[in-house]
């Protein structure tokens, strides 16, 4: 269709376009359908396969014939996760902040418009639970994604504004203009938070990790009923936990160390909302 690429760039190109519907649709997924989908040619949507086959990417249905991903597939995530410096560096931070404040706590990096949760330590009680390690919100909807989005270059933040912002719920911010403001009062407040926004009764609060250049590499998060959680706001001990938490988790990650109780990191900035 008039792409001079790289026959082989071509190829890893589309072959990452087939693994990403598969990671995002159904479980399953046939020929047709991906063909249909990525507005390729079911002969090459089938090659690809076959080869993503062979390395165990992707495995076939023998009843249905469709494809989902492979086996392989969970040994890469587990590599990154395993080599991934801010789920390193926060381990023990993170058990140590779920024990202080008796709720869960999630560990968040940005990745285009979504945070990708590389951490999840389980409230300190006997309650069921699931995991979240590898799950992925939409960054609006997410109190993580939100003070990270806070501290941005004010482009990215304008790009991100802009959207498309999804809505998961009724309360879910999509408005850019509101959802500027918002991040003009988390970058203020130093900290983030979430009601029933991805999912109803669930809230969430968060603050920014920085790096050695003061630039946001992820966020820290405390999330819980909202009833429990935040019920007319988080306390005032929830807060402090919490940034006191990111302060030491920012120096793991180099930050330089700014008066007692702060991390040196960039204000608030001008003309998020474009």
């Amino acid at each position: 269709m008039g792409d001079r690429r790289d026959p082989t760039i071509q190829s890893v190109d589309r072959a990452a376009r087939i693994l990403k519907a598969l990671a995002a649709g159904s479980p399953r997924l046939g020929v047709s359908e991906l063909a249909e989908r990525l507005g390729l040619a079911k002969t090459t949507v089938h090659g690809l396969l076959r080869t993503l086959e062979r390395q165990d990417l992707v495995e076939q249905d023998p009843e249905t014939g469709k494809y989902r991903l492979g086996p392989e597939m969970l040994q890469l995530g587990n590599a990154f996760l395993d080599h991934h410096e801010l789920r390193g560096r926060s381990l023990v931070w993170a058990d140590t902040l779920a024990e202080r404040v008796g709720e869960a706590v999630r560990v968040g990096v940005l990745y285009g418009r979504r945070v990708l949760v590389v951490h999840h330590v389980f409230r300190p009680d006997d309650s069921v639970q699931i995991l979240e390690v590898g799950a992925s919100v939409p960054w609006h909807a997410s109190a993580l994604g939100k003070v990270h989005a806070a501290y941005l270059p004010p482009d990215r933040r304008r790009t991100l504004v802009s959207g498309p912002l999804q809505r998961l719920t009724g309360r879910t911010i999509v408005d850019p203009h509101a959802l500027a403001l918002a991040l003009e009062e988390v970058a203020v407040a130093g900290f983030a938070t979430e009601a029933h926004e991805a999912v109803i009764g669930e809230g969430e609060v968060a603050a920014a990790v920085f790096d050695h250049r003061g630039h946001p590499v992820g966020a820290i998060g405390v999330v819980g009923p909202v009833e429990r959680l935040i019920p007319a706001g988080p306390s005032a001990e929830l807060v402090v936990a919490l940034t006191d938490t990111a302060k030491r988790l920012s120096w793991e990650m180099g930050a330089r160390r700014g008066r007692p109780g702060t991390v040196v990191h960039p204000g608030p900035r001008a003309g998020v909302g474009g």
